[in-house]
């Protein structure tokens, strides 16, 4: 079998632990496409690709809500559900390299927003309020109330 070194990490994090789902994802992408890249794992197990909700984090990190929210917006025009984005941006999270109180309270937030989407609509409007907590403000910096109202106003204007 023809792969790379990326190839055989996205089958790695696709099968999420379970050695039989491993070999299904690295035998379809095999049969399907010849060689086992990165790429062709996440098309063939149809997940967002984990550098895209890497570049989601990071833009988060930086307080750049928009460029996020831009990528956010990417991933659901590409048809994936709210649940699968969700799902993948807490499986990356979890690995991401950021101090860990930032890394809890992006995973509290992922969480609740989680329980929102699985208790309500899987809207991208109800994904969005994964943007909706206080992680992305820094200490003591007092912007929390106008950033929130003008994350909300932003996406009620863009829907």
């Amino acid at each position: 079998i023809s792969y790379s070194d990326d190839g055989l990490e996205a089958v790695v994090f696709t099968a999420q632990g379970d050695m039989r789902q491993a070999l299904n994802n690295l035998q379809s992408t095999h049969e399907g496409f010849g060689f086992v890249k990165s790429e062709n794992v996440f098309k063939v197990c149809d997940e967002p690709h984990p550098l895209l909700i890497k570049d989601m984090l990071d833009h988060c990190m930086k307080a750049d809500i928009d460029e996020s929210y831009k990528l956010l917006h990417h991933l659901w025009k590409l048809g994936y559900s709210s649940e699968d984005i969700v799902t993948s941006v807490f499986r990356v999270c979890k690995t991401h390299n950021m101090p860990e109180f930032i890394k809890l309270e992006f995973i509290k937030e992922i969480g609740l927003t989680h329980l929102a989407l699985v208790q309500g609509t899987q809207s991208l409007l109800q994904l969005s309020g994964i943007y909706q907590g206080d992680w992305f403000d820094p200490p003591g910096s007092g912007t929390r109330n106008s950033v929130s109202t003008s994350v909300i106003w932003n996406l009620s204007r863009r829907l």
